[in-house]
């Protein structure tokens, strides 16, 4: 199976999960939130590592990495700011 299809039924199966996921989001709880951004971060790897095709380049792809990690950190740590005031 090419590794494009691959991707495409990750992501397909992590938007379903994303999907599952909203339908118990009405409560508001930061471990909901957080699944949210574990499961953004992941179809952003899939597809940076393998739409763009920078799984073939270490470099760029840990930069993208770093880059997507970096800001899921600081927007989990922009919700979670209302609740520490």
């Amino acid at each position: 199976m090419p590794r494009i299809v691959q991707a495409w039924i990750w992501l397909t199966g992590l938007s379903l999960g994303t999907t599952a996921l909203s339908m118990v989001a009405g409560r508001s709880e930061i471990w909901i939130c957080l699944l949210f951004f574990i499961l953004s971060g992941w179809k952003a790897r899939i597809i940076l590592a393998d739409y763009l095709e920078l799984s073939n380049t270490r470099v760029w792809r840990n930069g993208f990495n770093a880059i997507v990690t970096v800001f899921l950190v600081a927007a989990f740590g922009l919700y979670l700011l209302p609740l520490a005031l």
